[in-house]
């Protein structure tokens, strides 16, 4: 538990065909990705579609994962909930499989104190030996983490780090600041992956870098080498085509771009999420036409 975590991790899709999941193309994905170097991986998180994901295929796609990736790089496996209690049961389900560890969301809908949160945290950390990070993201929780509290939790030994998606760049850069540099921020704001680098951040855990994937561990390797200028170059050109991939709900842009690629079968969400509109499917192929994606 003493290496901090660095880089650019993957909140990877779960691909579905007939509303079953997809395990042809899953795996195809993940020897895809890991073929270009990524850090780390993240099953089962937002753009994993989680809470449309069934507890059976849940376990099944961590096997899946697990029996792909072996060793090679880390997996850490998405849990959300509202509850304490089950969000401990999903940890006690997930303990059979070697995983390093769990992207945790701050409890949503029921608006708890900081000091709530605290507790949250620090129980499920105490319920693994393994590594736990924290997903601050209020505008889908309702509540935010506040930096007092992130510090708090940093203390506790395996909580090893944040992904950090509060919508407030100053909140970031203090915390950025006041961290232990054993601690590890990854921004989940793929629009400021690079200011997270050049403010001595960990990198991102990136929807967007499904796409062009070489480019944004290449940044991560300029920035480690101080070559912040040539780290923008390349940096300009991941920024024009990111917000088109949250133009809709993630991640179906995403879906409709790797299924265009032949990457997954089929660019299928589940319900609530939908299709793409047609406008933005256009803007899309363009881009793909052009080699910019």
């Amino acid at each position: 538990m003493t290496e901090t975590l660095r880089g650019v991790f993957l909140p990877i899709v779960t691909p579905f065909t007939g509303d079953e999941v997809d395990f042809d193309s899953y795996r195809r994905l993940l020897r895809h990705y890991l073929e270009q170097g990524i850090s780390g991986l993240i099953p089962l998180g937002t753009t994993g579609e989680a809470p449309t994901v069934e507890e059976t295929e849940l376990l099944e796609v961590v096997e899946a994962t697990v029996e792909t990736v072996g060793s090679r790089v880390p997996v850490i496996v998405g849990i959300s909930s509202a509850s304490t209690r089950k969000a401990l049961h999903a940890i006690e389900g997930l303990a059979r499989f070697p995983v390093q560890g769990y992207l945790v969301t701050s409890p949503y809908y029921n608006l708890p104190s900081q000091q709530g949160i605290y507790e949250h945290f620090k129980a499920l950390a105490g319920a693994t030996d393994r590594r736990v990070l924290v997903y601050n993201i209020p505008y889908r929780t309702g509540r935010n983490v506040e930096n007092e509290t992130i510090l708090r939790l940093s203390e506790v030994p395996n909580i090893a780090g944040i992904k950090d998606s509060c919508g407030n760049i100053g909140q970031t850069l203090e915390l950025l600041r006041e961290r232990d540099p054993a601690f590890a921020v990854f921004t989940g704001e793929d629009i400021l992956f690079y200011a997270n680098l050049v403010h001595g951040g960990s990198g991102g855990i990136l929807a967007s870098a499904h796409l062009r994937t070489a480019d944004f561990l290449r940044i991560c390797e300029l920035v480690s080498r101080n070559d912040h200028r040539q780290a923008l170059q390349v940096w300009n050109g991941l920024a024009r085509f990111i917000p088109l991939l949250f133009r809709e709900p993630n991640p179906a842009p995403l879906k409709y771009v790797l299924a265009r690629k032949g990457l997954i079968r089929s660019e299928e969400v589940r319900l609530p999420l939908a299709p793409i509109s047609q406008g933005l499917k256009a803007a899309l192929d363009a881009l793909i036409s052009q080699g910019a994606i």
